[in-house]
């Protein structure tokens, strides 16, 4: 049988291959490192700009001296309710403790939201949907979020609720405290459903 010979590549040739297989690997990981640092920096800058626009509306306080702080993190609360007139689309959103009491009864059995309860009334201009086959309103530009948390300790001439509203407007991007909303100036309203531990929107089923 003939022998089989193996080509001998010259030096030159196999030193200039891998050259340029090192040049391209080089070049390929330089590629997803510039990318991933690229990625990381506009999710750093994207981070950096939401943390500034909550730092802005956290430090905002009603002049009855209720802090926006206090509802940290209601963006992403439960919702317990919605509910609209012509004019404004509403979702009630309520923190944990709230939740939990809702679950377990109150106020329906009679029983009062417990001390550190929360609720956020969310408010919208509603538009009509272009997409939608059917007529239906959506939410079209947030205009306010109107805030309760119970503290009988230093809302104990209301019920034990205090009450403020801060604005937001869409141009600015900035939230407001009311001006006009002092730490009871939803009472003289919610007094119609005192028995209910002043409380309009149940919790409803889903």
């Amino acid at each position: 049988m003939p022998e089989l010979k193996s080509k001998s590549v010259p030096r030159g040739q196999q030193e200039l291959r891998i050259e340029t297989r090192t040049a391209v690997e080089r070049f390929g990981g330089f590629t997803i490192a510039a990318t991933a640092v690229a990625v990381l920096a506009v999710l750093a800058a994207t981070a950096v700009y939401a943390l500034g626009q909550d730092k802005d509306k956290y430090s905002l306080k009603s002049p009855g001296g209720i802090a926006f702080s206090d509802f940290r993190g209601y963006e992403d609360w439960s919702v317990a309710s919605s509910a609209a007139t012509n004019e404004i689309l509403k979702v009630i959103v309520a923190n944990p403790t709230m939740i939990k009491a809702y679950k377990a009864g109150v106020p329906v059995n009679g029983q009062p939201f417990p001390e550190g309860s929360m609720i956020v009334k969310l408010q919208w201009k509603p538009k009509k949907s272009t997409e939608a086959p059917f007529a239906v309103d959506v939410p079209d530009v947030f205009t306010q979020a109107f805030v309760m948390e119970k503290d009988s300790k230093r809302f104990p001439k209301t019920g034990g609720w205090g009450y403020a509203v801060f604005n937001y407007d869409a141009v600015s991007d900035k939230f407001t405290a009311d001006p006009k909303s002092l730490s009871d100036c939803g009472n003289a309203c919610h007094t119609a459903v005192k028995a209910k531990d002043y409380i309009f929107h149940p919790y409803e089923k889903r």
